[in-house]
C-alpha cells in the first residue's frame, strides 16, 4: 500500500491558553493530523534547549509523526504564543525571538524534501529572513510532482506582500480563510473581487503554477476552486469548543485526499469533517478514538 510522505515546515510552539499550555503551531498541527490519517508525516522545525522543548518532544512522542528531524537551538527558546479566547475564537500574542526563527536548510532536511509527496508551509514561519530562506530552499528541493501547499495563516504584524507573493510563486495549492481573501488581494496589489470565488480565480490567473485555491469559511464550510472546476461545501454542524487547529486539520485532510487523486467534492468533505471534529474538541491535537477515525473516514468516502 502506498504511504505518502508529507512534511510540515515552520513553527512549532506552545499555545499558552487560559486553561494551560498546549502544543501547537500550524505546521505541527498539520503534520500530526497527516500522520493520523496514515501518511509518513515529518515535522521540520526547531525547538530550544529548554523545558518547553523537552515537553514538546514528550507530547509528540505518542503521535504517529516523525520528530527525528527536529533541530535544537542552543540559544533561542522554544516558541510560545499567548492565546485568548472569546466565544471560542482565538486571538494571539506571538512571542519573539524563538528557535523556529533560526532553522537551517541542512543536508538531511533537503534530502527529506526531495522525497516528499507534499509539503505545507505558511507565512508566519517566514517572519524572519533566515527561516524564509530555509523554507524556500526546501520547497525548491521538492520533486516537480510534489504538492506544495501554502497555508497563508496571516498573523499581524508578521506578513508582507512580498512574503505572500514569493510563496505563491512556489506553491501548487493555496489555502486561506475567507477573512484573508481581500487582505491577500490588497497585499498583492490586485483589485477587489465581489466574491470569494472571484478572488480565487484571480489568483489562479496571476499565478500559473497554482492548481487549487482552498478557502475556509468557519462554520459556513469551504470553497475549493481549481482550474477546470470548483466545489462548495456548506460545513458540518457542530458544537464549537475552540477553533485552534481546525484549519490545520482541514488542510491535512484535504492534502491526504488530494494525493489520492480524489475529486474536489471529497477533498471538501474530508476537510470539513476533520476540521469540524477538531473544532468540537479542546486544543489542536485532541484524542481521536479508533472508532471515530473509522466513522469519519466512512462518512468521507461513503
Amino acid at each position: 500500500m502506498f504511504v505518502s510522505t508529507i512534511l510540515g515546515i515552520g513553527e512549532l510552539l506552545w499555545d499558552i491558553l487560559p486553561a494551560g499550555p498546549q502544543l501547537g503551531g500550524a505546521p505541527a498541527n498539520y503534520t500530526v493530523m497527516a500522520g493520523r490519517l496514515g501518511s509518513h508525516a515529518v515535522v521540520l522545525s526547531r525547538i530550544g534547549r529548554d523545558e518547553l522543548g523537552e515537553r514538546a518532544l514528550e507530547v509528540l512522542a505518542p503521535f504517529p509523526v516523525d520528530c527525528g528531524q527536529l533541530q535544537v537551538d542552543p540559544m533561542q527558546p522554544t516558541g510560545a504564543v499567548t492565546v485568548e479566547l472569546a466565544d471560542g475564537q482565538p486571538s494571539y500574542v506571538i512571542h519573539q525571538p524563538a528557535a523556529w526563527d533560526c532553522f537551517e536548510p541542512t543536508e538531511a532536511w533537503l534530502a527529506q524534501a526531495a522525497l516528499a509527496d507534499a509539503v505545507c508551509f505558511g507565512s508566519l514561519g517566514q517572519r524572519s529572513e533566515h527561516s524564509r530562506r530555509t523554507i524556500h530552499a526546501l520547497v525548491r528541493a521538492t520533486r516537480p510532482d510534489c504538492q506544495r501547499i501554502f497555508d497563508v495563516n496571516l498573523r499581524a504584524p508578521f506578513y508582507t506582500g512580498e512574503i505572500v507573493r514569493d510563496s505563491l510563486q512556489l506553491a501548487s495549492v493555496m489555502k486561506m480563510n475567507d477573512a484573508e481573501v481581500p487582505l491577500v488581494l490588497v497585499l498583492l496589489g490586485l483589485p477587489a473581487e465581489a466574491s470569494l470565488r472571484g478572488g480565487a480565480e484571480r489568483l489562479l490567473e496571476v499565478f500559473p503554477n497554482l492548481e487549487l485555491v482552498a478557502i475556509t469559511r468557519g462554520g459556513e464550510g469551504s470553497l475549493l476552486v481549481g482550474r477546470s472546476e470548483w466545489n462548495e461545501h456548506a460545513g458540518i454542524p457542530i458544537q464549537v469548543a475552540d477553533t485552534i487547529g481546525a484549519g490545520d486539520a482541514f488542510t491535512a485532510a484535504m492534502t491526504h485526499y488530494l494525493l489520492k487523486g480524489a475529486p474536489l467534492k471529497m477533498l471538501n468533505e474530508a476537510g470539513n469533517r476533520w476540521g469540524g471534529f477538531v473544532a468540537s474538541q479542546s486544543g489542536a491535537m485532541p484524542a481521536i478514538p479508533p472508532e471515530t477515525l473509522r466513522r469519519i473516514t466512512a462518512e468521507i468516502e461513503g
